[in-house]
């Protein structure tokens, strides 16, 4: 069985652990570009299992933990299919992954409807990625496009928000998120780590692909990223056959660390075996919580003020309100 050669590989004795190896990537992590300050990741971001579990309390009392973690692997889904899309380097498409699951990490469905936070985390991931700004009539019609011809065996309907809906759930992610923009990624000390091992071509691909698989779990929340790529390194190793115990036996890493995080991605394998999304997740969208709020076309750019009409204001705010979000 791979998860036992997996644990096995990584039980090593007290007497082989941890003394020194590369740290060049790991010390990026603790501090942002060389200041004497801590990354806002690793400060505020680097959450607790039982924290997560409390903040999402209100979910669960509505869907099972099961049933919480389909309805995230689902968006994850359409956020990674609408990157690919918007032909997204991949790193950007797992910053907006990140925006969205630390969203949700702090509050409940029903506060923001997932389908206009997934596109907003796209919208604001390529800006702090530096990949530039996708244009709101092209992002918008891309989740039509999605919606339509991807997964319209989850939405009968087409994609119900506008450009104004992504802009003003960009500021309440930004707000809620308190500005920390910076995510460090497992990608670059992926690469650096088995460029260092020496077997870059036979097992790049395979972390890789292990690394974007982590992303549907809740790794990204729990784990600094460096850790997350020595996990998905090592299950690599494991299931390309290669012999690398004497190479972690070096490194200054938490080895028990790295088992949890084999225990999440083993979890999310087995759990995918018997998971179809297209037939369950309908009924998971019917039933997860949402905002009282519903979304509706914004008004029409030719309406102009009536000051016979002492109800336009009232009803202008009404439509401004119904874009899927909870004040």
């Amino acid at each position: 069985m791979i998860s036992f050669r997996i644990f096995e590989e990584l039980n090593f004795s007290e007497s082989e652990s941890l003394v020194s190896g590369p740290t060049t990537v790991i010390c990026n992590f603790w501090s942002h570009l060389n200041l004497d300050c801590i990354s806002s990741h690793w400060q505020q971001w680097i959450l607790d299992r039982q924290d997560l579990i409390r903040e999402r309390q209100h979910d669960l009392n509505i869907v099972t933990e099961e049933e919480h973690q389909k309805i995230l692997i689902f968006f994850c889904n359409f956020m990674q299919i609408l990157g690919e899309q918007l032909k997204l380097r991949q790193q950007v498409i797992a910053t907006a992954i990140v925006y969205f699951k630390r969203f949700y990490a702090r509050n409940s469905m029903k506060c923001v409807d997932p389908l206009l936070l997934a596109p907003t985390a796209i919208f604001l991931a390529s800006k702090v990625e530096e990949f530039g700004v996708i244009s709101n009539s092209r992002l918008v019609n891309t989740c039509h496009q999605v919606v339509k011809n991807k997964f319209n065996y989850a939405y009968t309907q087409e994609f119900p928000y506008r450009t104004n809906h992504i802009l003003e759930c960009e500021f309440y992610l930004l707000e809620n998120m308190d500005c920390c923009l910076i995510v460090y990624q497992p990608y670059r000390p992926l690469i650096y780590f088995v460029q260092d091992l020496g077997y870059e071509e036979q097992l790049l691909p395979t972390a890789w692909r292990m690394v974007n698989d982590s992303l549907r779990t809740d790794c990204c929340l729990m784990y600094p990223p460096y850790q997350i790529a020595l996990a998905c390194l090592q299950m690599a190793c494991v299931v390309m056959q290669k012999d690398v115990k004497s190479w972690f036996a070096e490194l200054g890493v938490d080895l028990e660390k790295l088992q949890e995080i084999c225990r999440y991605m083993l979890n999310l394998y087995e759990f995918m075996k018997t998971y179809d999304e297209k037939k369950e997740i309908q009924a998971l969208l019917a039933k997860m919580p949402k905002p009282k709020t519903q979304p509706s076309r914004p008004p029409s750019s030719q309406q102009t003020q009536d000051p016979n009409n002492p109800n336009q204001d009232q009803n202008v705010g009404q439509n401004q309100q119904q874009i899927g979000m909870n004040a």
